[in-house]
Formats: structure tokens, sequence, C-alpha cells
């Protein structure tokens, strides 16, 4: 299902991307609309589910957490059952991505010593066979949807 999006839902989105914080009295100058107008499209995004939510962006580093790491994992379709409620209760799992290739699930995690990450990779492998990838730099970060593309 895709979504028409005006010229100004998309700096709407634009202005929100930047700044989850943005005031909708700073949106609307923005757009040249009333602070009425632009919550109204905000809501109507919302709702849509176009915008799916708000969050702040935490410098994992700052707590320790200098090991970031890509975990594929395979796991056979009958362990899914299993497989989602544990993944889900690990606090040290950014993302969990079910993935096509040699393995079926992509797993990105942050952990403070590499002793952490062993034992996490041995739990996982309770579910199948491995293949880590530790990450020494990011060049490109989780960035935001550009609008032109919407």
């Amino acid at each position: 299902m895709t979504h028409e999006l005006d010229a100004i839902d998309k700096k709407i989105l634009a202005l929100l991307q930047q700044n989850a914080r943005i005031s909708v009295k700073d949106i609307a100058q923005e757009v040249f609309l009333s602070s009425p107008a632009v919550s109204a499209r905000i809501e109507r995004m919302e709702k849509a589910g176009i915008i799916a939510g708000y969050h702040a962006q935490v410098n994992h580093m700052l707590f320790g957490y200098h090991i970031k790491a890509f975990i594929n994992l395979e796991v056979s379709p009958s362990q899914k059952k299993e497989f989602y409620p544990f993944i889900e209760k690990i606090p040290n799992v950014v993302e969990c991505s079910c993935v096509t290739g040699d393995y079926s699930m992509l797993i990105e995690v942050i952990f403070q010593t590499t002793v952490q990450l062993d034992h996490f990779i041995s739990e996982l492998q309770h579910f199948g066979r491995t293949k880590t990838q530790i990450v020494f730099q990011t060049a490109v970060e989780h960035r935001d949807v550009p609008t032109d593309m919407l």
C-alpha cells in the first residue's frame, strides 16, 4: 500500500526526522500553515502508520558498549516460534531481521565485552549455526528516509 504525500507532508517528515522534539509551532512556521493544520497532518500520518514513533538516539559507547556485531544465525522454520520470544527478551539486541540467503536471521547486537558477546553466541547456537562479524567502524549510521524518495 502506497501513501500519497504532498510537498508539505514531506517537509514535515523531514523536520521531524531531523529533530523529533521540534514544536508544532516551529513546523508550522517552516511550512507556512497554522499549528492546528500541522497537528492534523501529523496525526493523519501517525494513524496511517507513516510516522511509526519518536525516539532519542542514545550513544551506547558512552555507556561502555564498545562491541557492536552482526550475527548471522541459521534458524529452522520450526524453531521460529521458540526463537522470536527468546530474542525479543535480549536487551543487547538492537535489531533482528529474518533474511534470505544461507542464514535466516541477521542480528545486530551491542555488548560491553567480547566475553559477553561470546556467551550470547553460545546461547544462540542452541538454535543453529552462527557467523559473527564484529564492527570496527561505522561509516554510515542509521539514517533518515530521504523525503525525495517518498
